[in-house]
């Protein structure tokens, strides 16, 4: 499946976007309901404690875990010995594990919306497909049903597969959940950026440094620079105001300590970008943290 024939059949899979706008409304629904703990919930699922997304972390142990069964049963001779033990084993612990990689993206497409919300539709109704039809072989297993078992298998490993691809056209050619800080470095000496008079309490001060956004504020005083988009998906950080020493992202509700960039609240998982400063005949400079 190349790039452009999966951008061919996403355009005719016109029932993607409602069936994901009912999903997306159920679970706001659900989020509301749930209070904070819906929050600290989600923040658990998305990674935001791991510092890394949790989804592909977990994908890994189903995609293994019935791959390597396929193959122990392709390797196995039918009479009765450990090979065919193992694959079931390994087929239930992929079944287990798929319904927590499934938790993980449902958190994380959560956040989506258009095209990208379409994309991860699809990639969680093939993978779904593909849970069911293990589920099944592994129902076949337990009552004897070995050979339709492995035939259901290979079906399941070719669904799963599909669904990787998307998972990966997500990330690697969309860049969905990718750091969006993660090339941010800021100058290496101590760089004039702005007039002392700019930065103020209370509100933020953008500068352009390099080839990185920057924001200036002070936070009792102190004067502090930070990186002015949301590691999460790039959202602005100085549209909303600071609340407790935080930076606030108005898209999906991330938000960093100002000081440290540490995440308080997902789903981003990376820490946001801040910088050393100090104020040097009337200008305020800046440079990357010293070690």
């Amino acid at each position: 499946m190349t790039a452009d024939l999966l951008d061919r059949i996403m355009a005719r899979l016109t029932f993607l976007a409602p069936l994901g706008e009912f999903v997306h409304q159920w679970l706001a629904k659900l989020g509301a309901q749930g209070g904070s703990r819906a929050g600290q919930a989600k923040d658990l699922l998305n990674g935001t404690w791991l510092s890394h997304p949790l989804h592909p972390a977990l994908t890994d142990v189903p995609l293994g875990a019935w791959t390597g069964a396929t193959l122990l049963d392709l390797a196995d001779r039918g009479d009765g010995g450990g090979l065919s033990q193992a694959a079931d084993l390994m087929v239930g612990l992929g079944c287990l594990a798929a319904v927590g990689a499934a938790a993980t993206g449902l958190a994380d497409w959560q956040d989506r919306d258009g095209p990208e919300r379409d994309l991860g539709t699809a990639h969680a109704l093939i993978n779904t497909g593909a849970l069911a039809l293990f589920t099944t072989s592994l129902g076949l297993r337990l009552r004897g049903r070995r050979r339709p078992a492995v035939g259901v298998s290979l079906l399941g490993l070719g669904a799963v597969f599909a669904g990787a691809y998307i998972g990966g056209d997500m990330v690697f050619r969309r860049g969905i959940q990718v750091n969006r800080n993660a090339f941010v470095a800021g100058p290496k000496k101590w760089t004039a950026v702005a007039d002392e008079s700019e930065v103020v309490e209370g509100s933020f001060t953008r500068k352009q440094v390099g080839k990185n956004q920057v924001l200036l504020t002070r936070l009792k005083g102190e004067i502090c620079a930070a990186g002015a988009v949301c590691s999460h998906a790039g959202g602005p950080l100085d549209e909303l105001p600071l609340e407790d020493g935080q930076l606030h992202c108005p898209w999906h509700g991330s938000r960093f300590q100002l000081r440290s960039g540490q995440v308080t609240h997902g789903p981003a998982t990376a820490a946001n970008p801040v910088f050393d400063t100090r104020t040097n005949e009337g200008k305020v400079e800046i440079r990357q943290p010293q070690s």
